[in-house]
């Protein structure tokens, strides 16, 4: 339920802070004064557009701030995107500058407006003044059914089914048509695959075969470097193994004389241990290190065939193996598309799958359009359509992304009229009755504890106002229902009634919102009945309508 609602330089708004009770509340005003923003504002908080026009002229930024107290599905949204909600408060802020830069906030922590829209849908259903205008599409009533039903999951599973069935189809008419261009492909493909299969490519063999090629090659260099080292260390005239040995001969003889001589001694006779490794270390290399000229010549050969490829097929010698996997890839692929009795198998299951969710979704529809058929049809006997009907006809269509119908809603207006497309017979008041009671029913199916009405109730008058004002108030006995109107009739019924009223100051407009008292609504109640001019008529009219 939304509790608070504040605004700040938004549009003509200066600041106004509002406190919302459950129940049946209604806005009313004179036109222009600026009813529909409240609205505007509210949808803007919970993500929908905005740009910089929204902010008031000469200030900075518009700053909207509603407050809700949570239902469970909105506090499991919560937890699991990460959003606090210790006390089951949610507070919801929205901020644009200037220069239409947004930024939006739950419970002080940034958030996307998709997110906002997301956790929006859970909160709050808003009914726009407008909304019988969108029911002549038929995109718009079959959206209007889907959701009735709860069938979107459904229509999405559909959706995706026949995307997938479509491109099948695509794939196989596409080889149908280039057959010949494919088996051309495919033929590149295999030379390609055949050629790298040739080399019998080992993974890393690209750095071992040139790590033996530079080894093969300095051969030579390599063995008169190991001898001479070796013969430095232990083999020529003054080898340095004997020379540190007959140092560390006299150092020990000298140590009985100065104790701190040991360390020396010490280190002296770790690195003799160590040289002495490092002499038969090079004379074991010596012994395994040959000359080859036979194998340098296969080595040299190998070398230069995985570099002539790699220049062929525009990769570097190390990437061979890379680019024979994606070539097996690409050939398993185009072996499978090419083949068109797979192809027609494929498309003839992913069909199969498409249309037994369509038949089941049909079946949902067909129970649910009956069902949202007798409900409107009697709403329309107490909106003065007495012996109107409301009906849902589901026309079978060739397979689409929607399902195998179209959805069209018929309409007879009165008793002994056959039923009609709504787009085709519906007056703009008939229009706007049906469009109510939908809407009425619809909100009732839904779990949404905030709904809200922008001036649904246009094109109605007299005595279907009166029920339309009952209607909305039953309907705030389970929920929170906001209403934009200009209908006293409706404004009557409320639980709790507020004034948008404009006044000027320093050559700007500003919108006020004033919560009114019993004596202020009838005065209020007594305006929307007489406009400017009230009379003691008019005021008893209003209280009258009050107490009714």
């Amino acid at each position: 339920m939304l509790r608070t609602l504040a605004i700040r330089d938004f549009v003509i708004v200066d600041a106004i802070e509002l406190e919302f009770s459950a129940g049946f509340t209604v806005f009313t005003g004179e036109t222009g004064a600026g009813k529909s923003i409240l609205i505007d504002a509210l949808a803007l908080t919970l993500g929908g557009r905005g740009d910089a026009s929204m902010v008031r002229e000469g200030a900075q930024k518009a700053d909207i701030c509603a407050e809700f107290s949570c239902n469970s599905a909105a506090l499991d949204w919560l937890k699991e995107h990460d959003f606090s909600a210790d006390d089951e408060q949610l507070l919801i802020r929205r901020v644009i500058d200037n220069a239409g830069r947004s930024k939006a906030y739950i419970n002080g922590i940034n958030a996307t407006a998709a997110q906002l829209r997301e956790l929006g849908e859970l909160l709050v259903d808003i009914h726009g003044q407008h909304a019988h205008q969108s029911l002549l599409k038929t995109e718009a009533q079959r959206q209007l059914l889907d959701m009735q039903g709860g069938l979107q999951s459904l229509t999405n599973e559909i959706a995706q089914r026949f995307k997938h069935w479509r491109s099948l189809a695509k794939q196989r008419e596409e080889f149908e048509q280039n057959a010949k261009n494919i088996l051309q492909e495919r033929q590149r493909l295999e030379w390609q695959v055949g050629e790298l299969d040739k080399l019998q490519l080992k993974q890393g063999e690209w750095e071992e075969i040139n790590q033996e090629h530079s080894r093969l090659a300095h051969a030579a260099s390599l063995l008169e470097g190991a001898q001479e080292a070796a013969d430095v260390l232990a083999e020529s005239d003054h080898p340095i193994l004997s020379q540190v040995s007959s140092t560390l001969q006299r150092l020990n003889k000298l140590v009985e004389f100065d104790s701190k001589l040991t360390p020396i001694v010490e280190s002296l006779e770790s690195a003799r241990i160590n040289l002495q490794e490092c002499a038969y270390a090079l004379n074991d290399y010596i012994g395994r290190v040959e000359l080859d000229p036979a194998r340098l010549k296969q080595v040299e050969h190998r070398v230069e065939t995985l570099h002539s490829t790699a220049r062929r097929f525009h990769v570097e010698p190390e990437g061979l193996i890379g680019e024979l996997a994606s070539l097996q890839q690409q050939l398993q692929q185009l072996s499978g598309a090419s083949d068109i009795a797979s192809l027609k198998k494929q498309e003839e299951l992913a069909y199969q799958a498409y249309l037994n969710e369509a038949q089941k979704l049909s079946k949902k529809r067909q129970a649910l359009a009956q069902e949202l058929g007798q409900a409107v049809s009697a709403a329309m006997q107490d909106l003065s359509m007495a012996g109107g009907r409301f009906a849902i006809q589901l026309v079978s269509c060739e397979p689409s992304s929607t399902g195998l119908e179209t959805i069209e809603f018929m309409v007879a207006g009165h008793a002994g009229v056959q039923l009609r497309p709504l787009a085709k017979v519906a007056s703009g008041g008939e229009l706007a009755r049906i469009s109510l009671a939908i809407s009425v029913i619809t909100s009732c199916a839904t779990a949404t504890p905030t709904l809200i009405f922008d001036e649904v109730d246009s094109g109605i008058g007299g005595a279907v106002a009166e029920v339309v004002g009952r209607l909305l108030k039953r309907l705030g006995q389970d929920r929170q229902v906001l209403c934009v109107t200009h209908l006293p009739q409706v404004a009557s019924q409320a639980n709790q009634h507020f004034e948008v009223s404009k006044t000027q100051e320093n050559n700007q407009t500003f919108s006020q919102i004033t919560a009114l008292d019993n004596k202020q609504r009838v005065e209020e109640i007594a305006r929307m009945l007489g406009g400017v001019e009230i009379t003691a008529t008019t005021r008893k009219h209003a209280r009258e309508l009050l107490a009714s």
